[in-house]
């Protein structure tokens, strides 16, 4: 019992006289290049908006007031707007780690719905356009049934999803086109989107105003709800978000359906933006809305990155078209450097991921 009681007597004396510090790390500092990476993992958003501010101010020299001004700059807002829309749908998709070549397809057929069921079958517009929504929503049930609870790839499924629903198109259209006095004189509600507005100088339309709207209400959601943290989660590691009680399966589930419902938004927003129902129209929709997502900085890998990225990478794609048009370009210029913008996004990328490696 002495024995003990002395050998706790050391251990007192022992623990009175050693530092209240348990463990000291050197910090070295990360210096400039690795604050500026560090900054840029956090604001992922920022690089995008950058380069999209530099390419305004440049095209601004070039041009003068041919381009800065409030037309030309609202002309690109609604040259982008079917864009931005499917590319907001696209960028939920791949902030899951998955992505989406489905969604040009699900648009037009969404938009071939509320034309057909509108002319060839008599309904009234309004239901027609929650037909058009519901069929845009199913399809992106089953892309996410399949990639949730079949497990397969992402890619494949929307892959294959992607000619189905072409093929449904195009086989359920018959190739036809409703003319956009056809549905101004009966539908009106269908070019909805189309609507034009004054603002001093700046011409708007709905469908400018929606694509604003739903990205920033989808930014808040992911960044200030549960589920937006969710799908961060789960697009950083699913087996990591599943352990810490995230259900990964309503999580897919949700912004696959979420997705395709956008899409189908974007499909009544085309038919606005050309006046008629078009089965052919928005092919590239799909591509599009990859560029986008890519220019702003949302990660192909999953789990990083800002919706509002995407919006400036649309925005960055208009400036540049409308920007070498005035100019006199060729059409190729633009394509040569959208092409560019995209592998060094990626690189810009990979080089940020190093931060949290």
């Amino acid at each position: 019992m002495s024995d003990t009681s002395h050998q706790s007597d050391d251990f007192e004396a022992a623990a009175q006289g050693s530092p209240e510090q348990v463990a000291e790390f050197d910090d070295h500092g990360r210096g400039f290049v690795g604050t500026l990476q560090h900054f840029l993992h956090v604001n992922p958003s920022l690089v995008p908006l950058i380069v999209l501010v530099a390419a305004i101010v440049i095209f601004g020299i070039l041009l003068g007031s041919k381009f800065f001004s409030p037309f030309a700059l609202t002309l690109i807002l609604q040259q982008v707007q079917i864009v931005g829309i499917v590319a907001a749908a696209q960028s939920l998709v791949i902030l899951t780690a998955g992505i989406d070549l489905s969604v040009g397809a699900i648009m037009v057929m969404s938009s071939v719905v509320m034309g057909q069921f509108t002319f060839r079958y008599g309904l009234p517009p309004s239901l027609a356009i929650l037909c058009g929504l519901a069929v845009g929503t199913a399809i992106g049930a089953l892309n996410g049934f399949l990639v949730s609870r079949i497990k397969l790839p992402p890619f494949i499924v929307t892959l294959g999803m992607w000619q189905i629903v072409l093929a449904a198109n195009f086989l359920y259209s018959q190739n036809e086109t409703i003319r956009s006095q056809e549905i101004e004189a009966n539908a009106p509600i269908l070019q909805l989107f189309g609507t034009k507005f004054n603002v001093g100088g700046a011409v708007f339309t709905v469908g400018v105003v929606f694509m604003l709207v739903l990205i920033l209400g989808l930014a808040y959601a992911l960044r200030h709800t549960a589920w937006g943290r969710h799908v961060y989660a789960v697009g950083d590691d699913p087996e990591a978000a599943e352990l810490s009680g995230v259900n990964v399966h309503r999580t897919l589930m949700s912004v696959y359906m979420l997705s395709g419902l956008i899409c189908a938004f974007a499909g009544w927003a085309l038919i606005g933006r050309i006046g008629s129902v078009s089965p052919t129209s928005g092919q590239l929709a799909n591509i599009e809305s990859i560029t986008a997502v890519v220019i702003g900085g949302i990660s192909l890998f999953g789990g990083r990155g800002s919706i509002l990225g995407s919006l400036f990478g649309a925005l960055i794609v208009g400036v540049f078209t409308l920007g070498l048009r005035l100019l006199g370009a060729d059409a190729q210029w633009t394509f040569l450097l959208i092409g560019m913008l995209i592998i060094a996004a990626v690189a810009v990328d990979q080089w940020i991921r190093k931060v949290s490696a």
